[in-house]
């Protein structure tokens, strides 16, 4: 009875957030549009073949300029741009996604211990989270891609490691509002721990601020991978929109005009940050309309 209660409240919840959700008309745009892109990069193999990343069984010639039978053109390779434009959006939102994801996770743990915790053990984490905030996001990831293995998975880490502050900085002071209220201690009183009263209590409380900082946080790593890669030090191996961009450049496309090679990934990545974006905002007013976020 009380585990069907208990899902029933959560499925009222569900359908009350989307209901506020549905609302904000950008971000219902947004959404669509997100879900379109992913319902395209689950489905590359099926739409593109895992061919079209070949450069010994490239279909066209190099840099051809749109045609019916290449959409968008081809690469230096002859390989379709349009191919890869869709294959690397597997690769993208990949590492956009799980980037996010453990960037939020380190940010909620070190802001839930910090203001759970406080005094010296918080001042002390404060002062390294500063430190990481102030310091240019970028560059750190530079550096750990360059030091680490090119891989996705270093792409991954080195956009997590350095971009969870902002997040550590929120939570924490959503931590020390909840703690402060009254059944905190009474949870204490009653013999709750420290574990219990993080996981039980504070955790639920600040999980809406976390997943709004993931939905905002993921179009910031799709931005940040697309520069690592442009820089060349993505995976070489795979094809991603940054990817695509460094092909570009080393092709010589802006100088020889071949428009076609640079606009399709430029802005597949940033309509796809502006998606996130878009997500994200509604996400976080709905969530807390007190922030007034326009629809």
């Amino acid at each position: 009875m009380t585990t069907s209660l208990h899902w029933a409240r959560r499925r009222a919840s569900v359908a009350r957030f989307w209901r506020r959700y549905r609302t904000h008309r950008a971000g219902v745009a947004g959404l669509a549009g997100l879900t379109l892109l992913a319902l395209v990069a689950v489905a590359a193999p099926l739409l593109v073949g895992s061919d079209v990343q070949s450069v010994t069984h490239a279909p066209g010639e190099a840099l051809e300029s749109p045609s019916g039978a290449f959409p968008l053109g081809t690469d230096r390779f002859g390989r379709s741009l349009l191919g890869l434009l869709v294959w690397g959006a597997r690769i993208s939102l990949t590492v956009g996604l799980l980037a996010a994801v453990l960037s939020v996770a380190i940010g909620t743990l070190v802001g839930i211990v910090a203001g759970h915790y406080g005094g010296w053990f918080s001042t002390v984490v404060m002062r390294i989270t500063d430190w990481f905030l102030v310091m240019p996001t970028l560059v750190l990831a530079i550096v750990l891609a360059t030091v680490l293995s090119r891989s996705v998975w270093t792409v991954i880490l080195a956009i997590g490691v350095t971009t969870w502050p902002t997040t550590a900085r929120l939570v924490r002071a959503q931590t020390i509002a909840v703690e402060s209220r009254p059944y905190i201690e009474r949870a204490k009183a009653l013999g709750g721990g420290h574990r219990h009263v993080m996981t039980r209590h504070v955790l639920p409380n600040v999980m809406p601020l976390v997943l709004a900082q993931t939905t905002l946080g993921i179009s910031t790593a799709i931005l940040t991978e697309a520069t690592l890669a442009f820089l060349g030090l993505g995976d070489p191996s795979v094809v991603s929109w940054g990817g695509m961009l460094q092909d570009a450049r080393e092709a010589g496309a802006v100088s020889s005009g071949h428009w076609w090679y640079l606009a399709p990934p430029g802005i597949a990545v940033a309509l796809v940050a502006l998606a996130f974006t878009l997500c994200g905002r509604a996400v976080e007013s709905v969530l807390n309309p007190r922030l007034g976020v326009a629809r």
